[in-house]
C-alpha cells in the first residue's frame, strides 16, 4: 500500500513524501533518500521494494525547497536539470527534511528507524549518520561522503561504491574505509548508479549483492 503525505520540518518548511507500507506490521521504519532526479518512479519502486521486505519506507521530496514535484529521467535535459540542483542544495536544511521523515517513520511504526540513500541520497545518509542519530544508515555511491570522511557516525553504517565510478575515486573510498574500520564499506566491479535498473550504468550482479547485504544489515539492526 502506498500514499503521499506532507511533512513539516523544524523550520516550518512543508515537503511531500511518498510512503510505502508493508502488508503486515512494519519491522521498522526506513527513510529512502532520492538521487538528484527526485522522487521519481524508480525511487518509488525502491521504496515499494523495501516495504515488501517488511519496512515502512518513506521517500521525502528533498528538492521541494527548490522546486516541487521533481521527477526526472536519467538522460538529456533531465540529467542536466538534475545536476543543476546540486549547487543549490542547502545541506543543513536538507537534514531538517530528513529528520522530519525520520520522525514520521518512528511515530508511524513505534520502532527503530534507519536511512538508506542513493547517489545524492547516499551522501545524505552519511551526514544523517553523523549528525541526526538514526538507528542505522546505508549509503550507495554518495559523491560528497569523501568530503565529510573525518566525521564520526553515531550508528551502524554500510556503504556501497563502484570501482569504476568516475565521480568517486577508489583511493578515496579505501582511505575512508581505513579511517572508519567500524563502517562496512564495499566496492563493486561497477560504475556510478549501478543499483538503478533504468540507468545505462545498471549492474544487476552488483545491485543484487549490495541489496542482499543491505537487507541483512537492516534486519540485524532494525528488527
Amino acid at each position: 500500500m502506498s500514499d503521499n503525505v506532507t511533512l513539516r520540518a523544524a523550520d516550518g518548511h512543508e515537503l511531500n513524501a511518498y510512503v510505502a507500507s508493508p502488508d503486515g506490521e512494519p519491522a521498522g521504519g526506513l527513510v529512502v533518500v532520492q538521487e538528484i532526479f527526485g522522487v521519481n518512479s524508480h525511487i518509488r519502486s525502491v521504496a515499494d521494494g523495501w516495504a515488501r521486505d517488511g519496512f515502512l519506507a518513506i521517500a521525502p521530496a528533498m528538492f521541494d525547497r527548490i522546486e516541487r514535484g521533481v521527477e526526472l529521467g536519467y538522460e538529456g535535459r533531465d540529467l542536466e536539470k538534475g545536476r543543476s540542483f546540486s549547487p543549490r542544495i542547502d545541506l543543513e536544511k536538507s537534514l531538517l527534511d530528513l529528520k522530519a521523515a525520520m520522525q514520521y517513520a518512528a511515530a508511524s511504526t513505534k520502532k527503530k528507524t534507519g536511512i538508506i540513500g542513493y547517489c545524492y541520497g547516499g551522501s545524505m545518509a552519511w551526514l544523517a549518520a553523523t549528525r541526526l542519530r538514526p538507528d542505522i544508515a546505508v549509503g550507495y555511491y554518495g559523491g560528497k561522503i569523501l568530503s565529510f570522511a573525518d566525521d564520526q557516525p553515531n550508528c551502524p553504517v554500510m556503504l556501497h561504491f563502484g570501482k569504476h565510478d568516475t565521480h568517486i575515486p577508489v583511493a578515496g573510498v579505501e582511505d575512508l574505509a581505513r579511517k572508519h574500520p567500524e563502517v562496512e564499506v564495499y566496492i563493486y566491479d561497477a560504475g556510478h548508479g549501478f543499483n538503478c535498473d533504468v540507468r545505462a550504468s545498471y549492474n544487476a550482479d552488483a545491485a543484487r549483492v549490495a541489496r542482499e547485504r543491505s537487507l541483512a544489515f537492516l534486519n540485524k539492526h532494525l528488527t
